[in-house]
């Protein structure tokens, strides 16, 4: 398993990291962290998905995004002193991670000082990440956002089957985008109307995959 977070660190200080990590495992629903929960450990996701969910001032819970193997999450966790989560962490199937407690991490850079490269790295993918949700924010229409996220989906949860089963709601859907579920409704049922998906309960389901992707871009 290769993660983009490591791809920066050397083989010896990519094998030293994971030899620090302990695995973990959880169960499909299991919560890994709750928003506001001390931030301590960074995970790198070895096998299934988790989503990525805050609360709304409303109390509603909207998912931000889903995240699958070669990804990760916490990785503030790393930087500076122990902050607060500020999103819940929850399994979307059987999940397994490579957790890295921040304690752990510190002894390694000590024997190990240009693992401390990570952190450049972390603060990278943040601000990738980032400047990614507000370019497409400002200047992406609310349609292509839900295709860019379905497209996504669609990539990461890929198989070698005809058909990708995305295993999200449309109201997940709609959050992820950063729109409402209406307009992301709309865009599914254009879509399902055309034949490049069909939409199931707590699912959609991609037909056409490049199809998809054309649209998103």
């Amino acid at each position: 398993m290769e993660w983009r977070l490591l791809a920066t660190l050397d083989a010896d200080d990519r094998r030293a990291v994971l030899v620090a990590c302990t695995r973990r495992k959880f169960r499909k629903g299991d919560t890994v962290f709750h928003a506001g929960d001390p931030g301590d450990t960074l995970h790198l996701i070895v096998s299934g998905h988790a989503a990525v969910r805050v609360s709304t001032p409303l109390g509603d819970v909207a998912t931000l995004t889903v995240l699958g193997p070669g990804e990760s999450f916490g990785e503030l966790a790393l930087v500076g002193p122990t902050p607060v989560r500020s999103a819940s962490i929850v399994a979307q199937d059987p999940l397994e991670t490579m957790a890295l407690h921040r304690r752990d991490f510190d002894e390694l850079c000590r024997s190990h000082p240009s693992a401390r490269e990570l952190l450049v790295e972390v603060l990278v993918e943040q601000v990738r990440r980032l400047s990614g949700q507000v370019l497409d924010a400002l200047y992406v229409p609310a349609d292509k956002r839900v295709i860019r996220r379905l497209r996504d989906l669609a990539e990461l949860y890929r198989t070698e089957a005809t058909t990708v089963s995305v295993p999200v709601t449309q109201e997940d859907l709609a959050s992820m985008a950063g729109t409402t579920r209406p307009t992301a409704n709309r865009t599914l049922q254009e879509l399902a109307a055309a034949g490049t998906i069909e939409l199931g309960r707590g699912r959609i389901d991609v037909l056409d995959a490049e199809r998809v992707a054309k649209l998103a871009r």
